[in-house]
């Protein structure tokens, strides 16, 4: 199949998903197209709520796309690439309305900022998470504010310095990056169409001021976001990094 991202609007709800054959992984067309959705919704009358999720019953998100890496070779392309995650976090920060993510399955790098950066996650009990970068010579320099901001800064550094371990779906609920765990895919999708109705029929200006407050103290992350993106734009150049990807690939 190839790649996608799609916003559907039903019930005054904005479902938008992404796909990607490699485990969802994302290139960066589909980083701009999603943060692109991101505000198409949040602009949009018909919409109250917003979920993102990924298609397929598998992985919800492998990160960044390592085919991509790979072809990266010089500086500005690898800053420009890691400023597309730092773009997609800022678009679901800096959105008005209240966003939900569903996380079928494994998430990964940047996948684990996609959860982190939710105003409420759900998931099921196969959705394991991974901080994987330091193992491929960078680190998860654009995620980890938004990462810290939900799981505290004691729980990002055990996962980036345990690079190789998943973490399990309790385990990242119990650190408050999941709100509530399901046992099956069917069971996240009901949770999740209750949640996201009954948040419809609230008042939406109390939901886009509850947003803000959720988001109080991140209006420099514009700026810090795409500073940590060009630490990893100059890593991912580093032989190791080269190396190491070439073997995954």
């Amino acid at each position: 199949m190839e790649p996608y991202v799609v916003l559907n609007v039903k019930n005054k709800v904005g479902y938008i998903e992404f796909f990607h054959p490699e485990h969802n992984a994302m290139p960066s067309d589909n980083l701009s197209q999603l943060a692109t959705l991101i505000d198409e919704a949040g602009a949009d009358d018909m919409v109250r709520v917003i979920v993102l999720r990924s298609g397929g019953n598998r992985t919800f998100c492998a990160g960044a796309s390592f085919m991509e890496l790979v072809s990266i070779s010089d500086e500005k392309t690898g800053t420009a690439f890691f400023s597309g995650f730092a773009r997609v976090i800022n678009a679901m920060r800096q959105c008005p309305k209240l966003i939900l993510v569903r996380v079928q399955g494994k998430a990964v790098g940047g996948g684990v900022g996609l959860a982190a950066a939710a105003d409420y996650c759900l998931a099921t009990r196969h959705a394991a998470v991974r901080l994987s970068e330091l193992s491929i010579g960078i680190g998860p320099f654009v995620i980890e504010p938004v990462v810290s901001r939900k799981i505290g800064r004691t729980a990002m550094s055990q996962m980036s310095i345990d690079a190789e371990t998943f973490y399990s779906a309790e385990w990242a609920k119990e650190k408050g990056l999941y709100a509530e765990v399901f046992e099956t895919v069917e069971a996240l999708d009901e949770g999740m169409e209750v949640l996201a109705q009954k948040l419809c029929g609230y008042h939406p200006e109390a939901l886009q001021e509850l947003k803000k407050v959720f988001w109080e103290g991140t209006g420099h992350w514009n700026d810090l976001l795409l500073q940590r993106a060009a630490i990893s734009g100059r890593l991912v150049l580093s032989e190791f990094t080269k190396s190491t990807l070439k073997k995954f690939r």
